[in-house]
């Protein structure tokens, strides 16, 4: 016993620290080598250990511990209970605590290590959903709804309407069916209201945007009366857009009135617009005056430039001047909410100031505050133009007054605008002296309205002929902006006037690389490469116009005349059919196809175009010769009577029309009418001795008794003839030679012995003793030929009207096409 006591000594009783460094031996680490007990239970904790009993063990027992010093001391728990990891008769009681790390009870010895179970394989597939449950189907029925509106949206938004409303409907039958699905295994209050209003509403914008507009109007219906949408009401707003298209004006602001007091004052915007449509609506029934009271709350409340804009109309249908100039400061006035210029430029030498600055100057928020500033100055201009013959006693009084009021206003540089467009109103007036006196006035403004206006009189200018006062501006207007495209065309056209063809489409040049988009420019180019014989670039700038303008009949016409002169015929009349699908009653046009197929050798189809060309302007004498040649040479003589009468009464002192009246009756067996026809024109052209010697043998062959009378007539004619051959070989003077030839009488270089002639452009007819001679094609100037008088080739001219970044042009076409 006395082994185990402890005698403290004295050395202890002083240390106050003694006892710190004890520990349990359970917890030392350092002798586990040769601790049998723990080596013992890594052997078996792999699975190695005996097999276990399912005795349970006491809980009074205890287990030896082992120590640091290979002793063994029971201990036993708190609770007198034994720790669980040994059981009764020294048997190892299973680890149950461990079992989700991957112990099992049942382990066969020498089996590997396994916690994560991998040897049982994959784990078993998640158990699928039974899709044939109501409520499966219920979900896939409302995903494909679902699915059937977004492709509906999606084909509206690519322009497919037809297919965006096919899928509408089948959604539409499918929500239905989802609805009634529904109400049978569910309780009415879980249907999907808002579902319900999407299909609903996307069918109805499809019906609308089909135009199928009673359909529209009807399911609309079904949703506004729908107490159940909450929202129901705004679509009130579109039942009425609906009744404005169909024009039902009267309904149409029903239902724009009844939106209005469905909507809360909170949705201002919603408001104003609404507002807005109302007074468009009266304007279309004339109501001006309620329109009037619609905007004036719009301005009132919130001002924006339709409603100035509309309300400036309806007081210039009403006739309220006074009104009128209220309602344009009030345009004026309307704040547009963008920032000022200066903010885009570069104030130092920040280069991250600058890089910003070079980053926004042309963003897309940019770009919108321009298009509201065109928009603006557009409505701005347009009004002015309107109210300002209304405004005062005329018109140039009324555009003082707009031009007072804008430079007062934050547009102050649509002041010189408007001065300009004073000057062009003058033009329209043909009032030309104060077009030039307004738009010299600009000569010391800025280069930029200095250039529109020296582009503009020099355009006027070149109108009258003036080329000097029209180069004199032109280089006024190019020295003031060099990058002015008009100004270049201008120029070029003058110096294209002057014959200097080179240097004039260096002019183009240069101004088509200024604005490639210069059509004038381009057009120009190609009549001046035309004039140069250079045909394959003029054609090259043509077709590059026609692709600009598809519907130019003056590009159509160049083209088909570049390729007659490359002489190809056949593209010539292929480019002169699309001209005629563009201008139909276009004569000369018509008369050219029928020239083309003329020289091809297809009488059927030039005949039918030259009828049609004479169809169109019974007086060109070409067609009338063409078609009156054309009868004789397929043996219609009394068809062709007609026409030679048509241009007997066009050229009465052409004495060869009524001579070829006459032949036709002759050929024809007509001998009597024949005879009183020469007898006519021997009383109007007593000397003419083609129609002497034709009355001489019809007189012989019908035995009458004036042959005598006739012959001696021929015979004195023809001395007359002699004396003025001689005459002429004796270098008599020139001018009474050519008043002899172009007087009323025949010329007798023309009198033959086989009688009358038709002219040289046509051809001979067979048989003995016939009046014709043959000849060649007939020639026809590559441009169209005006009925008043041919009008040479000239290039277009650009006439400045506007001097911002979009400014047009008014141009002098080179070709006349139409002959009005």
């Amino acid at each position: 016993m006395m082994k185990n006591v402890h005698l403290a000594t004295e050395a202890d009783e002083d240390d106050i620290y003694s006892g710190y460094n004890d520990y349990n031996p359970t917890f030392d680490t350092e002798d586990l080598e040769n601790d049998p007990a723990f080596q013992q239970a890594v052997k078996t904790s792999h699975g190695r250990r005996p097999p276990l009993t399912a005795k349970v063990p006491g809980t009074s027992g205890s287990r030896p511990l082992a120590t640091g010093y290979g002793s063994k001391t029971t201990l036993s728990s708190s609770m007198g209970r034994p720790m669980t990891a040994a059981g009764q008769d020294g048997v190892p009681r299973p680890m149950t605590a461990v079992q989700a790390a991957g112990y099992t009870k049942a382990v066969s010895r020498g089996s590997a290590f396994d916690p994560l179970g991998q040897a049982r394989g994959p784990a078993p597939p998640l158990e699928t959903k039974n899709e044939d449950s109501p409520e499966g189907k219920i979900k896939q029925l409302e995903k494909k709804v679902n699915e059937l509106v977004e492709e509906s949206c999606i084909a509206h938004s690519c322009g497919d309407l037809k297919l965006a409303l096919e899928k509408a409907k089948d959604a539409g039958r499918k929500e239905r069916a989802l609805v009634r699905q529904r109400e049978q295994t569910m309780s009415p209050a879980n249907i999907n209201l808002d579902l319900t209003y999407t299909v609903l509403f996307n069918l109805a914008s499809q019906y609308s945007a089909n135009e199928m507009y009673a359909e529209a109007l009807n399911t609309y219906q079904v949703i506004v009366k729908n107490k159940m949408f909450v929202n129901g009401g705004m679509l009130k707003v579109n039942m009425a857009n609906i009744y404005l298209k169909q024009r039902n004006y009267s309904k149409a602001i029903k239902f724009y009135r009844m939106a209005l007091d469905q909507i809360a004052s909170v949705h201002k915007e919603m408001r104003i617009k609404i507002m807005q449509n109302i007074g468009v609506a009266f304007i279309k029934t004339g109501q001006y005056t309620d329109a009037i009271s619609s905007f004036e709350h719009i301005m009132s409340t919130s001002p924006n430039l339709k409603a100035g804009f509309n309300l400036i109309l309806c007081y210039f249908a009403t006739g309220d001047r006074e009104q009128m100039k209220k309602a344009f400061q009030k345009l004026i006035a309307v704040p547009l909410g963008i920032d000022d210029d200066d903010k885009y430029i570069s104030q130092g030498d920040d280069p991250h100031t600058n890089l910003l600055i070079e980053a926004i100057k042309n963003d897309s928020l940019r770009q919108m505050e321009r298009e509201r500033k065109a928009t603006a100055e557009k409505y701005i201009m347009t009004a002015a133009k309107l109210i300002a013959p209304a405004i005062e006693t005329s018109f140039a009084v009324g555009y003082d007054w707009c031009v007072e009021m804008v430079k007062a206003s934050q547009y102050v540089e649509l002041a010189n605008d408007l001065e300009i467009n004073k000057a062009i109103t003058y033009l329209r007036q043909k009032d030309f002296n104060q077009a030039v006196e307004t738009l010299k006035m600009f000569e010391k403004k800025d280069s930029r309205v200095k250039s529109a206006a020296a582009t503009n009189l020099s355009f006027l200018y070149f109108l009258e002929n003036e080329f000097t006062q029209a180069s004199h501006y032109a280089d006024l207007a190019v020295n003031s902006d060099r990058y002015n495209p008009s100004a270049l065309t201008n120029k070029g056209n003058t110096i294209f006037a002057n014959g200097d063809y080179e240097k004039a489409a260096e002019f183009y040049k240069e101004s088509l690389r200024n604005d490639s988009s210069c059509t004038e420019a381009l057009y120009n180019i190609g009549l001046t490469y035309k004039k140069l014989n250079r045909l394959d670039e003029s054609l090259d700038s043509f077709l590059k116009l026609h692709a600009i303008l598809r519907n130019s009949a003056q590009v159509l016409f160049q083209i088909a005349s570049i390729y007659e002169l490359m002489e190809d015929p056949n593209q010539a009349i292929e480019w002169l059919m699309q001209l005629i699908s563009v201008v139909p009653t276009d004569s000369h046009a018509l008369a050219k196809l029928g020239e083309l197929y003329d020289s091809e050798g297809d009488k059927s189809q030039a005949f039918q175009y030259y009828y049609e060309s004479y169809r169109y302007f019974p007086s060109n004498i070409e067609v009338i010769e063409w078609l009156g040649a054309y009868y004789i040479d397929t043996q219609f003589c009394e068809k062709a009577i007609h026409y030679f009468e048509r241009a007997a009464l066009i050229q009465p002192t052409q004495v060869k029309w009524q001579l070829m009246v006459a032949s036709c009756f002759r050929r024809s067996g007509n001998y009597q009418k024949a005879l009183d026809t020469y007898k006519a024109i021997h009383r109007k052209f007593p000397d003419n001795a083609e129609c002497l010697r034709f009355l001489v043998r019809l007189c012989t062959d019908m035995g009458l008794k004036e042959i005598q009378e006739y012959a001696t007539k021929l015979k004195r004619v023809e001395k007359l003839k002699e004396i003025r051959e001689q005459r002429v070989k004796s270098g008599r003077d020139g001018s009474a030679r050519a008043r002899r030839e172009g007087s009323g009488g025949g010329d007798p270089g023309s009198i033959t012995h086989k009688g009358e002639r038709l002219s040289a452009k046509l051809k001979a007819l067979p048989g003995t003793y016939e009046p014709y001679e043959s000849s060649g094609n007939k020639e026809i100037d590559a441009s169209y030929i005006d009925p008043l008088g041919p009008q040479a080739e000239r290039p277009k001219t650009a006439l400045r009207k506007k001097v911002d970044e979009d400014e047009f042009a008014d141009e002098e076409l080179g070709d006349d096409l139409l002959p009005e």
